[in-house]
């Protein structure tokens, strides 16, 4: 438990893919009022318009949901659309470790991944 611990922590401190994104195809921001966490993230898709080529956020809130972002975003990359779509909390549970969280910290863990969603489902709306 406590190397997931370290884990989340030094994607809290040193967040991979932050930053703002140039030309990204799909973008989103969205929060977690209870929390005050906030998240804006971008995707640049590769040629066939179905699958990840980068990923960047940017934002601001709790360790978790910063860190949980971090994380998700290397693990999203190369990933077809309909795979990030596909994604259950529990997938997300499993790339945090399975560390114990409080029920107010949950929602804070699920936000990259919930924007995310949105952003794709909002992006194939719209195609």
């Amino acid at each position: 438990m406590d190397i997931y611990l370290e884990e989340m922590m030094d994607h809290y401190k040193n967040p991979r893919n932050k930053g703002k994104m140039k030309k990204a195809d799909l973008i989103l921001a969205d929060s977690n009022p209870l929390c005050g966490d906030e998240l804006e993230i971008s995707i640049k898709l590769e040629k066939d318009k179905e699958t990840v080529k980068e990923i960047k956020f940017i934002g601001k809130g709790c360790a978790i949901s910063q860190a949980s972002m971090s994380i998700l975003s290397e693990n999203l990359t190369g990933k077809k659309l309909q795979q990030i779509i596909a994604l259950k909390n529990e997938d997300l549970f499993e790339l945090l470790g399975n560390i114990k969280l409080s029920v107010m910290r949950v929602k804070c863990a699920l936000l990259g991944l919930k924007t995310v969603q949105k952003a794709i489902i909002k992006y194939e709306t719209e195609k």
